[in-house]
Formats: structure tokens, sequence, C-alpha cells
């Protein structure tokens, strides 16, 4: 084509009955106020998971949306990009005057569960894909530019750390805080790179002796949450030698396993927040006593997405480099390859943590 883009392209297709695979599929085409964005990097969420995995949508679709490429093409209408540009792109944008937006609830927003990046199919993220189409409501507000020196691997991170960013500024952290943080995986480890300037200690936990080294690199106490003989009550032994036997001023629960939104509540002191993250599945049940939150006076919140107010500030944690995000990137694949990353982040190993996908390589893993 004149303008350098292939009529057709590389894409991860989810075909149903949790089945993924690399095919050549139709390059999108633009309309006048979109822009097509050559995908260089796209992490895997755990979101994207569960819908491959509980076949959540209905099929075909092209998942992934931590994107970060290059503007390889503009509508006729766009004059904020231009082909060349570095960008990442959020795959939702809210339409800022409905009921929900103006109660700062943006992820409620119907526009804002329009997901407005694609790269063909029903519009799904479009991240595993060699090239992505933004739809002209997130060009107008949803690309933020990768300035100079900072990688695609790295860029990759600003809508996770804006979602993680979101569920920390809900919690109205004091400097005098302790807080629980439960999982220390890619979004755990997030969490505790964001919390723990602003409190006086994290607490931590996560199986993976990896993980809980790392954890404790990045400033927290880290414990393996499981009951054994010489472990049964460490983590929660920790947390009530910190506060004076009182439990967490907040617990953020970052894993979805069985049992730890009870631990959290185990672990938390009467009027802490207790922030749920992960439980994102209809199907996850969590069965607590009600005094627990009554009498207790325990607030019991979730938080979901990202959130637009925090967008610039986000990206500027990310390409400042003031997080060492890369460090958290453990598996690099290929779209070809896609089957084996979806296994791999879905099942860590002992040194697995963020997985991602680089859509123009050829490479398997690095």
């Amino acid at each position: 084509m004149p303008d350098g883009v292939p009529d057709a392209m590389r894409a991860a297709v989810y075909r149903g009955d949790s089945r993924i695979a690399a095919e050549s599929v139709a390059t999108p085409d633009l309309g006048p106020g979109e822009i097509l964005i050559r995908v260089e990097s796209c992490g895997v969420c755990h979101t994207d998971l569960k819908k491959i995995e509980y076949n959540l949508l209905a099929p075909p679709r092209v998942f992934g949306h931590e994107t970060a490429g290059v503007v390889a093409k503009v509508g006729s209408r766009v004059t904020r990009y231009a082909p060349g540009d570095r960008v990442i792109v959020f795959h939702h944008i809210p339409c800022g005057h409905c009921f929900y937006c103006e109660r700062r609830l943006y992820a409620q927003c119907p526009v804002y569960k329009k997901v407005g990046v694609t790269a063909g199919f029903e519009p799904a993220g479009g991240g595993f894909a060699q090239y992505a189409r933004a739809m002209d409501w997130i060009v107008e507000r949803g690309v933020e530019k990768i300035p100079d020196g900072v990688s695609f691997d790295q860029a990759c991170w600003v809508e996770p750390v804006n979602t993680c960013l979101k569920g920390v500024e809900s919690l109205g952290l004091r400097r005098s805080d302790t807080v629980a943080i439960l999982g220390q995986g890619p979004i755990g480890l997030v969490f505790t790179m964001l919390v723990r300037p602003r409190v006086s200690s994290v607490i931590a936990s996560d199986t993976i002796p990896y993980r809980r080294e790392l954890s404790c690199q990045f400033g927290a106490e880290c414990f393996d949450p499981r009951a054994t003989p010489a472990t049964k009550t460490a983590l929660e032994d920790r947390v009530r030698r910190a506060t004076d036997g009182r439990g967490a001023d907040c617990v953020i629960v970052a894993a979805s396993a069985r049992g730890l939104v009870e631990q959290a509540l185990r672990l938390s002191r009467p009027g802490a927040k207790i922030l749920l993250f992960a439980q994102t599945s209809a199907a996850e049940r969590i069965e607590i006593a009600g005094a627990d939150i009554c009498v207790g006076e325990r607030v019991l919140q979730g938080s979901y997405s990202a959130d637009v107010d925090l967008q610039a500030e986000s990206a500027r944690l990310v390409f400042s480099g003031e997080l060492p995000l890369e460090r958290l990137i453990s598996h690099r694949f290929s779209l070809d390859s896609i089957s084996e990353a979806i296994r791999i982040a879905r099942y860590p190993g002992e040194t697995s943590l963020k997985v991602v996908i680089h859509p123009q390589e050829t490479l398997t893993n690095a």
C-alpha cells in the first residue's frame, strides 16, 4: 500500500472454547477521526485471561488492551497525531457528562463500556495484533504520546498503572497507615510501588518466593500466606505487631484466590477500608459475616478499570521511570506463540511475572 500499511496482518484471534491462535486477517480500515497504531508491545492482562478461559465474550475477537506502538496512519480529520508518533492508547474513555461521569464513576458510563480499539471483529482491545484501530472518541481523549527514550515495554504499563492508581486514590491513605496487600503478582507489585511512598509500612503476601523477594526490594515486608506449622500466623501476627494489635488500616486484595477476602477481614482493624481489585468474575462468591462490616464499621469497596482523570499522572509515573516496571516483565512472546504466552500468564511459574506480546517480532520468548 502507498502508506506502507499492508492489506493483511497477523492477529491472535479468539475463536471460542478457550481457543486463541495467530491468523492472517484484514488490516482495519480507518474512519475520518481515527488512527491506526502499529502495535509494538501489549501486556497480557488478567481480565484477558478470564475472558479466554471462561469464554465470557462471544467470538471471534482480538483481545489485548495494554497497548504501545507507533501511529501508522491517520484519518482525514486527525490533526493531533501523525504517522511516526509513538503512543499508548486506552481502550475505554467515558462520555464525561452522564449520570455516572458526574459522580466520577467512569467505568459505569455507557460510552466507557463501549470498547474503542479494535483489530477487527467485535471491538475487544486489539492489542494482540500487528495493527489496531483507535476510534474517534478514543483519539480525542485516550491517547498519550511516548517520550523519546522510553521503551515500548515500559510504555505499555500506562493503562494498568492507571487502574492501580485509581484504587489507591480511592483509599484516602494517611502517612501513618499500615497497608496490607494480598498478592504480589504484577498488579500487586504495582500497588506496592504506588503505596509504599505514601504510608508508614506495607505488609504483603504471596505464595511464590521470587515475588516475595521483589516485594521486599520495593519496600514491603512480604510473607507466605499459606498455613503451615511454621508460618500459620506469620502474616497476621506481623500486621498485629505493626499496629499495636488493631489490624491494618487498609487491605488491598490484588489476587483472586479463594479465601483472600475473608483473610483481608481478619487482617483489618475496625473502620478499615478493604479494596477488592481482582474479583472481576461474576462466578466468584464471597461469604462474610455482616457484623464484620456493620459492627466493625469497615468499608468494603471495589475499584475497576481506568480513570480518565488520572491518565496524565499515570503516564508521568510510567514515562519518568519512577516505577521500575520493566523489571516485572519476565516473558516476551510473538503472536505465533500466543497460546504459550496465555498459559504462562494463567499458570505462573517460580520466576514468571508479566507476560508481554511483541506483534512485530518472530521471537518466541526473551
